[in-house]
């Protein structure tokens, strides 16, 4: 009922069919509860353009697939500003995604939803005659010129609803004034493009599909390659990327639940014409109410939670998918493709372009390739092409059909001039009036021929002198063009000299054009003339004169004449003149847009060649970039392997350099220190920052002046030098020198020991003092039993 507020009672969802509310069990699951969503969806479906979606303050991020639901019917999306809410997860969440068309504190937003309900679109007459084709045209060359994607060939209804949803939002409610609101706010047309490409996508959309296309589908296209392999498949129109990662996930599940003897691996391809949607697909990374329509188990298999929240796609399931920009009826198809989903994509488009996608898809796919559409959608006219398979999903088989795609016939770009709006005419100070202002303001008024001065498109900006002989509004809505507006007689003639004078960037004359009126016929010169001033460049001058001289008594007379014997009057002589001017004039456009047509043909087919080259090489590059991968792998574990043996090597060498009592000193070839042991630090005053010093510069116990001589002959000569030497405090060392090799057997250096010696010259000392003193004792009593003995006779 209005003017009522209805609160759902706590673990219930809510609904709505026909305007009446319904209270539902929710579903028993693990993980978040989703009412929001769960209500939103209710409402787009059911309401369509006239559904109104507000999220206030709240945590998580209930809500936001919701206002993507009632965006995508047409309706009105709300938000509170998050810095105004207390809790700002949920307005923040449909803020940042761009789903939010207005934001405001909770005390502004009732008047901007009054506001909106009173231009809302569903306000706005949606007959079909009734619309302003010319103002439309405008937005669609502004969105054209902006973006670089052409609109004209989506459905007129969608077109129409989404533009007056924008108009709405903006309080407008004619058309044309949006177009002019477009043109005077570049972001806008940003933000219709965006409004254009709104698609409703979610995680394994319409189960029983995929459930058919895991089951069924996926195990009889691997049973037709026994040798396994890489397949491969085209998401055209993917959106956030949903869609591709479903078919992903399905796939990895056919292998999991078949197990084939042989490997498979899928490579997908997803597309799509936004931008910002791709790089959100890139990412991977999705909000926690997925799990509304992902179940447990895959979310377990198939995502992690991040850290920052929600859940991201794993490594395994984000390295099968590619993504990239692509508009659909522009740029090559991909081809030897053995899938191709395009859902929800080909009912926005109409029928023309409908028939032209059926064969682009059958000759990218493989034979007996699969074509995935939408529940609302079919392949049309195309069943040479394509054969549905059993079920009610829209599987289709592809067909090996004698008929290919006709690429000329495809819009692949646009030759025409990008659309130049005419520059805004400032309106000068009115000058103080003089006789020759007047003047010219009397000889413009009676002598000048009508004229009007329009845009390329014929929209009429200025008029000068009475026109209304020429000229008349045209019934219903009000539509200032030039065609649209000029009388019989001259509508035909005049559109063709237009249309030449703009091609060809010349005046263009009309002359003795028949102009039907109430009581006569009264013949017209036109010229059209564009404009060459930099301040009119891109506008059109079309001038109306009325022939000066009518046909004299004798020409009447002799029309009568011939009138009565049968022969031809003069004014259908004059009419079948024309006519067959404009008939070789058309022949001469057809003939010229046959060979610009042929041309595109032949470019389109050697482009697509190119790419297909292009498409193998960069396939053979990737198998060689897998193959260059696998080596360094292999090459990085080798020195994973060498450096941890290096370290452990290094451990053992630091430890028994430690351990050891030896002073050990290791210099370069240049003698300076590389390396010593911690008891060489009592010998030679060393530090750990004196590495890299010459060794000259240190000070050392050793009374061994001659150390640097006798380390460079060593180094000179290769030969081991030992010599002994004093010290301070009385004691010795065993200098020993050598030449440090290395495993290649390349000197590097030397080694210098100094080996203790102090205790064993102490003992050599009193070894000898020892002698010594055995030496004397014996010579004494040698002499003293010399001298006892009695003498010799003699």
């Amino acid at each position: 009922e209005p003017d009522h507020v209805y609160v759902i009672p706590p673990n219930t969802d809510l609904s709505i069919l026909r305007g009446v509310l319904h209270l539902i069990e929710p579903v028993e699951r693990r993980g978040l509860r989703l009412p929001i969503d769960f209500f939103f969806r209710s409402l787009a479906a059911d309401l369509g353009e006239r559904a109104i979606g507000v999220i206030l303050s709240g945590m998580g991020s209930d809500g936001a697939l919701g206002l993507r639901a009632i965006k995508e019917k047409g309706g009105g999306t709300f938000a509170q500003t998050p810095a105004s809410a207390k809790f700002d997860s949920m307005p923040r969440t449909a803020v940042d995604s761009g789903l939010a068309d207005v934001t405001a504190s909770a005390q502004e937003l009732p008047a901007k939803i009054i506001a909106y309900l009173k231009h809302a679109p569903f306000h706005v007459s949606a007959s079909a005659p009734e619309k302003d084709e010319s103002s439309l045209a405008k937005v669609l060359v502004l969105l054209r010129a902006q973006t670089g994607h052409d609109f004209s060939l989506y459905k007129r209804s969608t077109i129409y609803r989404r533009i007056e949803r924008r108009m709405g939002l903006h309080e407008l409610t004619k058309i044309a004034d949006y177009a002019r609101y477009l043109r005077e706010n570049v972001q806008e047309t940003e933000l219709l493009f965006k409004e254009l490409l709104i698609g409703v996508t979610s995680f394994f959309r319409d189960p029983k599909v995929w459930e058919e296309l895991r089951d069924s589908v996926i195990p009889e296209v691997l049973a037709a390659h026994p040798e396994g392999g890489v397949l491969r498949a085209w998401s055209a129109g993917c959106s956030s990327g949903e869609e591709a990662f479903s078919l992903a996930i399905v796939f990895k599940e056919a292998l999991n639940k078949i197990k084939p003897a042989q490997h498979f691996s899928l490579q997908i391809f997803a597309t799509d014409l936004d931008k910002d949607a791709i790089d959100k697909a890139r990412a991977g990374l999705y909000p926690e109410n997925i799990s509304a329509d992902v179940s447990e188990q895959r979310l377990a298999a198939f995502f992690v939670k991040h850290e920052l929240g929600g859940y991201c796609v794993k490594k395994e399931i984000r390295e099968t998918v590619i993504f990239a920009p692509q508009n659909l009826v522009m740029h090559p198809p991909f081809t030897k493709l053995d899938f191709v989903t395009c859902r929800n994509l080909l009912i926005y488009l109409d029928a023309e372009l409908q028939k032209k996608l059926m064969p682009l898809f059958h000759f990218g796919l493989n034979p007996n390739g699969i074509l995935l559409l939408g529940s609302s959608e079919t392949i049309g006219g195309a069943t040479d092409l394509f054969t549905p398979l059993p079920g009610t999903s829209r599987l289709y088989r592809r067909l090996d059909s004698g008929r290919h795609a006709d690429l000329s016939e495809f819009p692949f770009a646009f030759t025409g001039a990008r659309f130049e709006p005419a520059p805004s005419r400032a309106e000068p100070a009115p000058p103080p009036p003089s006789l020759q202002v007047q003047a010219e303001q009397l000889l413009l008024e009676r002598y000048c021929p009508a004229a009007v001065l329009v845009t390329k498109e014929g929209d009429i900006l200025y008029v000068s002198g009475k026109t209304g002989k020429y000229l008349e509004p045209a019934a219903g809505k009000a539509n200032w063009n030039l065609f649209a507006m000029s009388r019989d007689g001259l509508s035909n003639a005049l559109s063709e000299a237009f249309h030449k004078a703009l091609r060809e960037n010349a005046v263009v004359t009309l002359t003795n054009l028949p102009l039907q009126s109430s009581d006569a016929t009264q013949l017209v010169d036109v010229t059209v003339h564009p404009m060459d001033p930099q301040a009119l460049r891109g506008m059109v001058m079309v001038l109306f004169k009325d022939v000066a001289e009518p046909a004299s008594v004798a020409e009447r007379g002799l029309a009568e004449q011939a009138t009565r014997s049968g022969a031809p009057s003069p004014e259908l002589t004059r009419a079948l003149q024309q006519a067959r001017d404009d008939l070789q004039a058309a022949r001469e456009e057809m003939q010229t847009s046959q060979e610009e047509l042929r041309s595109t043909n032949e470019e389109l087919q050697s482009m697509n060649e190119e790419l297909q080259s292009t498409n193998e090489e960069l396939t053979t590059s990737k198998e060689e970039s897998q193959s260059v991968n696998e080596e360094m792998q292999t090459v990085n574990q080798e020195m994973q392997t060498n450096l941890d043996e290096l370290s452990r090597t290094g451990n053992d060498m630091k430890n028994l350099l430690d351990s050891t009592d030896i002073a050990i000193l290791f210099l370069d070839n240049k003698l300076l220190v590389r390396r010593f042991t911690p008891a060489t630090a009592r010998i030679i005053r060393l530090i750990p920052g004196d590495i890299g010093r010459p060794i000259t510069d240190l000070v050392s116990v050793l009374d061994y002046p001659s150390l640097a001589v006798d380390a460079l002959e060593v180094l000179r000569t290769l030969v081991p030098f030992e010599k002994e030497l004093s010290a301070r405090d009385a004691q010795w060392f065993t200098v020993r020198v050598m030449p440090y090799r290395t495993r290649d057997n390349r000197v590097d250096g030397v080694v210098i020991t100094l080996t203790d010696i102090t205790t064993s010259k102490a003992l050599e000392a009193a070894l000898r003092k020892a002698q010594s003193d055995l030496e004397a004792r014996f010579t004494l009593q040698a002499t003293a039993a010399a001298d006892a003995s009695p003498q010799a006779p003699r």
